[in-house]
């Protein structure tokens, strides 16, 4: 029976740092806000979701390329985008206690779910007027005009400051594929359409990030350009949006807390004719998982102004030119990360009254894929335990763990979302009082979610892990 948890988030925070999922960033010096270092279990469970996503939408389609292109880019690539002049949030603050939000923030929260706030930002300071929105610190409701904050992290390039050394750390890895389309068609002759994925960090200074990973200033992202024919593009659009949810449905998460939300014509940015979220009901609410974006030929056509160079295909069987149509599916690995974590969060009650804290994570991205417990930590059991986790560790990310009773062993297990617990006993060697001579050459494999146990081979344990992970 599962119990009602207080505060989801908070608990959900603790356990990632018990049990070695995810750190506070620099937590000896007293952290610096908003950062968070991935754990053993952490870098694992990341690690199995951008192999999923790299074999589901590069690796086993023929119509998609990978690139890995670089997080610093000519500044002059961000000037063609439009993220120099239009990349920033509306900044206001708060004119008795000097706190500062991002005043969109403060609508949604006041107009609740649904609310839509456009870009221009004397309407905005006008819907701060006209809904009396208070300051969330302080009550009163005297801010400032909102004014535009740059999401983008500048650096120097070089030992020299100067104009001509300023660079910025990439908001996102899409621009990399966009200045990369020439190079893959004059080099590798894909045919249209087609994609290119790409997985790698983005970094964006976010006046208000928070909800532990939902909103970091430095993330890694999962994005995918699909480049098509002029007209084709709505189909594409539809197409991805499917493929995407079904992704996420495939990963476990569970249907009722998953919507695709389409965006309102206001809400679409200037360059965009169709725009979609993914979105998860968090501990804290709706929040956005995936963007699927078609963006029209905007991209390409800017960088052929900016840089002159000719970013047309060449369809031979039409004999005619054009710059392609993209639609993107743009997702964050942190993110979907966190939707993991919170689907997966349970704590149940058992028949006796003991509490399990247990993660119901798919057996495909559990960090840990099995655990061998010697019921003994000496002997031939303890023998046998090691040469099955020496045995099974080629092929899975497998643990050995022998302290303490078996029931904190398995609890620790559950904490971990570990699906398979693997115990070695008397019964396993055929030695002792009361051994089953039946079951001798077989372990007790006990399955996460349902608490159940059956008997396996020891030879034939490779096979049912495999079978058990699809």
């Amino acid at each position: 029976m599962a119990k009602k948890v207080q505060d989801a988030l908070k608990d959900l925070v603790s356990l990632c740092k018990r049990r070695g999922f995810i750190f506070p960033g620099s937590e000896i010096y007293d952290g610096l806000a908003n950062t968070w270092d991935y754990g053993p279990y952490g870098v694992e469970l990341k690690r199995n979701i951008k192999n999923l996503w790299w074999k589901r939408f590069v690796e086993s389609r023929p119509d998609v390329l990978g690139l890995d292109s670089s997080i610093l880019l000519n500044p002059r690539v961000w000037q063609a985008s439009g993220h120099v002049s239009n990349f920033s949030d509306p900044l206001v603050d708060c004119k008795a206690c000097h706190e500062r939000f991002r005043a969109d923030h403060l609508l949604e929260a006041k107009l609740g779910e649904g609310c839509t706030v456009g870009k221009n930002f004397q309407e905005i300071a006008q819907m701060m007027v006209d809904n009396q929105i208070e300051c969330p610190k302080c009550g009163k409701k005297d801010f400032t005009e909102p004014r535009a904050f740059n999401l983008m992290f500048q650096t120097q390039l070089g030992v020299l400051e100067g104009t001509g050394s300023k660079v910025f750390l990439r908001p996102e890895t899409a621009q990399g594929i966009f200045i990369n389309f020439k190079n893959i068609m004059d080099n590798v002759r894909p045919k249209i359409p087609f994609g290119v994925g790409q997985i790698g960090k983005s970094f964006r200074n976010e006046i208000t990030p928070g909800n532990f990973i939902f909103r970091t200033r430095e993330f890694e992202q999962m994005e995918l350009e699909f480049f098509c024919e002029p007209g084709t593009e709505k189909e594409w659009y539809d197409y991805w949006r499917k493929y995407c949810m079904d992704f996420v449905f495939g990963l476990g998460v569970t249907k009722e807390k998953l919507r695709l939300r389409e965006h309102a014509k206001e809400e679409l940015s200037h360059y965009s004719n169709g725009t979609s979220d993914i979105e998860y009901e968090f501990p804290f609410g709706w929040g956005e998982l995936w963007g699927i974006a078609s963006r029209t030929d905007y991209d390409l056509t800017q960088h052929q102004k900016e840089s002159k160079v000719k970013m047309e295909y060449f369809d031979a069987v039409a004999n005619k030119r054009y710059i392609p149509y993209v639609v993107e599916p743009s997702l964050g690995v942190d993110r979907l990360l966190l939707v993991l974590l919170c689907d997966a969060y349970d704590v149940e009650t058992l028949e006796n009254g003991e509490e399990r804290v247990v993660l119901h994570f798919s057996p495909k991205v559990a960090p840990v894929k099995a655990a061998i417990l010697p019921l003994v930590k000496k002997g031939k059991v303890k023998e046998v335990a090691e040469e099955i986790y020496q045995k099974l560790i080629q092929n899975f990310n497998v643990e050995y763990d022998e302290t303490q009773s078996i029931g904190k062993r398995y609890r620790r297990q559950d904490e971990l979302g570990t699906p398979f617990c693997i115990t070695v006993d008397f019964d396993t060697i055929g030695e002792g009082d009361d051994v089953k001579p039946e079951n001798k050459g077989m372990v007790t494999v006990r399955e996460r979610d349902s608490m159940k146990q059956e008997h396996v081979k020891i030879e034939d344990l490779e096979n049912w892990i495999f079978a058990h992970l699809k």
